[in-house]
């Protein structure tokens, strides 16, 4: 592998798991680029004041800013397995940590430490592509869903991120149809293939539900 390759293999990986000092770059370039996807995933759960949200795989926490905002005295649980994505948040949150309206996890998508039935409103976003199998992460949301609850699934669009360099180290860029068929086999039924952007290679935003 040439230093070029090494380099773009060492970012994907921050990417998927940001650590140490570039972890800390890494954690907050996510909060930049992933502002409108992030923003777009928000919206489209149609949250209600006093409802409990999560938002899985974090990265610079501007999800758990918005969903804050948007449960008005609800909770928000922030599910993470990067100690520097963890890190950052405690130190961003501390007044909403300390009131219990915030509540954070290391945790990956398939483990979440979260009683059944207890959120009503999840996202995740450009994290997919570094989950090896959907069925049990997926099956977890589900399982820790509400009746009625809603989740929402971020992904660029396949054609374009392979355009992107670094996404040839380790990243998994399923098409949607395989999204939205591992979701319906965790029991969420697609609501809504929401697109932002214009034109064939627009962002993808799954909206399923219980």
């Amino acid at each position: 592998m040439g230093p070029r390759d090494t380099l773009l293999a060492g970012f994907a990986k921050q990417l998927g798991h940001p650590r140490g000092r570039a972890g800390q770059a890494v954690v907050r370039l996510l909060n930049n680029v992933n502002r409108g996807p992030v923003t777009g995933a928000v919206d489209a759960l149609e949250i209600r004041r006093g409802e409990t949200a999560l938002d899985l795989g974090f990265g610079g926490g501007l999800g758990l800013d918005l969903l804050l905002r948007a449960t008005e005295g609800g909770t928000v649980h922030g599910a993470e397995i990067s100690e520097t994505a963890l890190a950052r948040a405690r130190r961003a949150f501390p007044k909403n940590l300390a009131a219990g309206r915030l509540v954070l996890h290391q945790a990956g998508m398939a483990e979440l430490p979260l009683e059944d039935g207890t959120i009503d409103a999840a996202l995740t976003v450009n994290t997919v592509y570094f989950i090896p199998d959907l069925a049990p992460a997926f099956a977890e949301v589900a399982r820790v869903l509400s009746g009625g609850g809603r989740f929402v699934v971020g992904i660029g669009d396949p054609e374009m991120m392979r355009e992107m360099p670094f996404t040839s180290h380790g990243f998994r860029l399923r098409p949607p149809e395989d999204i939205e068929k591992a979701l319906a086999d965790a029991g969420l039924e697609l609501r809504r293939h929401d697109r932002l952007g214009d034109g064939p290679r627009a962002f993808h935003l799954l909206v399923a539900g219980r």
